[in-house]
């Protein structure tokens, strides 16, 4: 009888199956993403396969997420679902209103998401702060402060569309315990065979140890407005300003839904502590420049919370491209994208090229 041999990654099956921990429907095993992935809302949520194909283990802050209970789960009041088939992103809102274009990109193609279970409920969230119609004379002075944008910018990027969101986020604590070790390098100056003075560096062994506590780490777990204008819109004063949760906050608004689960954001959230404990590390060598370092974090009483924070977001479209403005609902802080207008570029190209031609046709003196 011939041993069975290992099937190949990309022939394994999950044999047991596995709920979304985001939306509770049947999540599927996709080999080349190493995760298994929802169908139904796209959340992906890291796992192992055995080589039998007959068990999924699982990372336990995801078995965490799904043990978590229907009084935890959904928005304390009803509310209507869709998903957008073109940004994939989970719109949440009022059951009496009516959605005709998707609140992120424009598309018209929306599917209901009613037959899926609920997320987790936010813990708390930050009320928005800065009014509307503060918020479109910030966004016009913000077109107007572009000089490579195209003149006529501020007409087709329509201010009458902004509308406010509540964005979905993890937030993070944990205690850091991070030793490292490096090379410090000291100057010092010798004279060469000519008797010019040469910097040179004395390497010498240190170490040292960091201890930090890291609260409110925040990660986007939004598929709706593009990751670099997050990134740009921080800081939120989560430490200080969040209000317990209530679904009276959330009247006459859209929630999106997260879809980066608590999984792929703890990962995410260990990689920007990792990287703050790294600067911390290097600032704590000695001596004039240093090498060769490395740090061994070890992390404990880890917490996590599930917030909502708020967003005035404007979606246009300029020569079938589409751009996004993003505004802080709390602070006011800006962050969009616009096109570039290539007259104007041509423009001061030849403007360059003939002032360099004037240069080089003056005469020598």
């Amino acid at each position: 009888m011939m041993a069975r041999t290992p099937m190949a990654e990309s022939e394994l099956t999950a044999l047991q199956k596995f709920a979304c921990p985001a939306c509770g429907a049947q999540a599927v095993w996709t080999p080349a993403k190493k995760a298994l992935v929802c169908p139904y809302c796209g959340t992906e949520s890291p796992a192992e396969l055995r080589t039998d194909g007959n068990l999924v283990e699982e990372h336990d802050l995801a078995q965490a997420l799904r043990e978590i209970g229907p009084d935890q789960r959904g928005w304390d009041t009803q509310r209507k679902t869709v998903r957008c088939q073109s940004c994939h992103a989970i719109s949440v809102f009022d059951p009496q209103r009516v959605a005709q274009n998707c609140d992120f990109c424009g598309s018209p193609s929306l599917i209901a998401m009613d037959d899926v279970a609920s997320p987790v409920k936010p813990g708390s969230l930050l009320p928005f702060e800065v009014p509307q119609s503060k918020v479109r004379e910030d966004i016009r002075r913000w077109y107007g402060s572009h000089f490579w944008a195209p003149n006529n910018l501020g007409r087709k990027a329509m201010t009458d569309q902004l509308h406010g969101i509540y964005l979905p986020y993890w937030t993070f604590d944990a205690h850091a315990d991070c030793p490292w070790e490096a090379e410090a390098g000291y100057y010092y100056y010798v004279r060469n065979s000519q008797g010019k003075q040469e910097r040179r560096v004395r390497w010498e062994y240190a170490a040292g140890r960091v201890a930090h506590f890291f609260d409110d780490v925040l990660v986007p777990a939004s598929k709706g407005v593009h990751k670099k204008l997050l990134e740009k819109l921080t800081p939120y004063p989560t430490t200080t300003a969040l209000k317990p949760y209530d679904p009276g906050y959330l009247s006459g608004w859209v929630v999106e839904q997260y879809q980066i689960d608590l999984v792929a954001a703890a990962g995410d959230s260990r990689n920007r502590m990792t990287s703050e404990l790294r600067q911390m590390c290097a600032a704590q060598v000695p001596g004039d420049t240093q090498r060769n370092l490395r740090i061994a974090p070890q992390f404990d009483g880890a917490t996590f919370k599930h917030v909502l924070l708020p967003v005035w977001l404007l979606t246009y479209q300029y020569h079938a491209k589409t751009y996004q403005v993003a505004v802080n609902g709390f602070t006011g802080r800006i962050a969009g994208e616009y096109p570039i207008s290539w007259v104007k570029v041509t423009i001061a190209v030849v403007l360059a090229l003939i002032a360099l031609a004037v240069f080089f046709s003056l005469p020598s003196n």
